[in-house]
């Protein structure tokens, strides 16, 4: 049996996140030892050479005493409820906080800037990145992390005298943060994932509302009330694609004298037209919206907040605009691995358009139920066409809802799209499955997807 000596921190998990939270400590000249239950975690020699010294444990928690241990920080990816980690349950460390913390339990005790942080089962990094680039135009020290990019614990060392820290925050990062104090705090939105980490939906939510312990103020979603909070804060905005209701952030016609079309509003305020911005689709306009009513609370003017969203194009991969081609246009949204979030791709761009959604889906479905993808292609597809592993199933959810058509791969399906596509259609790649059968990974298949539609248009990459 491995004994955690009294006074000394346990880090378990030897991923970024378990990496950066032994560079903190190390920083702060606390003693800590390691444990991972991988045998053979990767990068283990890295690491035994940048922390010559430190005790690492590898194999089950089992093994290893933790009764009197200064504390046990975990790594997102390891489950707090692991039955080696239950006997630790209810017992308060030092600081006050459970004896059982992660990553950001470490990183708001030792922040000292204002922190904006977003959570949601869909677009948090798309959030994330325009609140970064709203602050950043407005000349704030920003920095921008968490569970994108950089480590949050990271950007502390990288960036000592920022102004703002806005952080992507997962539910495996959330469910082990006892007190967050956000200055403002977005759940964007919740559909299934992770259950078999958070056992049903209840506790997937129950996890993702941790982004508002603490916190200064909300920003939910007015259409989802899985986002709200279950207790009073100080503050609480709702954004909507919907007309806004009083003081609600929302998309309503406005007549600026060129004509009535659709703007994003604060309440009855027109902020900018929708048409304006880059970002394709209703859901990536509510999104703007979610990053407004972040900005306006922090304090950020609206006019350098509307000039970014006037440039963004949104993060590769997500609902990303590649080209129009003859009245055509292609977006890749290859991250859309899940049924949830090529829905949301689906009816954020179907109503935009003038004429039909060309769907490409297929590959490795997971497991998952691709019914509810019926009725909205029913209402705006032209026509799915279907590829990889798990065709066969996505054809028996969707032989009702609209034409298919069955091809072999994604160069198939994009020679099929363009031979039925007319003007004012769309071309999406949302494939509602992973892409493991046919691509190393999903960027993989973006960059596949990209490459061809810039042969097509006759461009290169920009």
């Amino acid at each position: 049996m491995v004994k955690v000596p009294k006074g000394v921190t346990l880090v378990v998990g030897l991923g970024i996140s378990g990496r950066a939270i032994c560079r903190h400590l190390e920083r702060l000249g606390r003693p800590f030892m390691v444990a991972d239950t991988r045998e053979a975690p990767p990068g283990l020699d890295t690491f035994r050479e940048a922390h010559p010294g430190v005790e690492v444990h590898c194999g089950s928690l089992a093994g290893i005493d933790m009764h009197e241990a200064h504390e046990v920080v975990l790594s997102p990816g390891v489950d707090p409820h692991l039955p080696e980690l239950a006997a630790l349950a209810g017992r308060v460390g030092e600081s006050g906080d459970p004896l059982v913390v992660g990553e950001m339990a470490l990183f708001t005790r030792a922040c000292r800037a204002p922190i904006a942080a977003i959570t949601g089962a869909n677009a948090k990094s798309t959030v994330t990145t325009l609140l970064g680039e709203m602050a950043a135009e407005a000349g704030w020290h920003v920095a921008v992390g968490g569970n994108l990019g950089t480590a949050a614990l990271d950007l502390l060392a990288e960036s000592p005298d920022a102004e703002l820290y806005v952080l992507e925050l997962s539910s495996f990062q959330l469910e082990t943060t006892p007190w967050l104090g956000a200055a403002t705090a977005a759940f964007l939105n919740l559909s299934e994932d992770h259950l078999d980490r958070h056992g049903d939906m209840a506790g997937y939510r129950a996890a993702k509302l941790g982004i508002f312990r603490g916190a200064e103020h909300a920003v939910v979603n007015a259409e989802d009330s899985q986002t709200w909070p279950a207790c009073s804060l100080p503050a609480l905005d709702r954004f909507s694609s919907r007309i806004p209701e009083s003081g609600e952030w929302g998309i309503a016609p406005h007549d600026d004298g060129s004509g009535r079309r659709a703007w994003l509003m604060h309440g009855d305020t027109p902020l900018m037209p929708a048409e304006s911005l880059r970002l394709q689709g209703l859901h990536h306009q509510a999104n703007a919206l979610a990053a407004l009513a972040m900005g306006h609370r922090l304090g950020l003017p609206m006019s350098d907040m509307t000039r970014v969203l006037g440039r963004f194009a949104g993060l590769p991969h997500r609902c990303e605009w590649i080209a129009d081609i003859e009245g055509v246009r292609w977006i890749n949204d290859t991250k859309g691995t899940n049924v949830g979030a090529t829905l949301a791709a689906i009816a954020g761009i179907g109503p935009t358009l003038q004429g039909r959604v060309i769907l490409l889906a297929g590959g490795v479905g997971k497991g998952a139920d691709f019914t509810p993808l019926a009725a909205p292609l029913r209402r705006y597809g032209r026509e799915a066409i279907l590829f990889g592993r798990d065709a066969d199933k996505l054809e028996a959810a969707l032989e009702n809802a609209l034409p298919l058509h069955r091809v072999e791969d994604l160069a198939a399906a994009m020679e099929r799209a363009g031979d039925i596509a007319a003007p004012g259609d769309c071309v999406l790649l949302s494939p509602a499955c992973a892409s493991l059968d046919q691509f190393p990974d999903y960027q993989a298949r973006g960059d596949a997807f990209r490459q061809a539609v810039e042969r097509r248009s006759g461009k290169e990459a920009t």
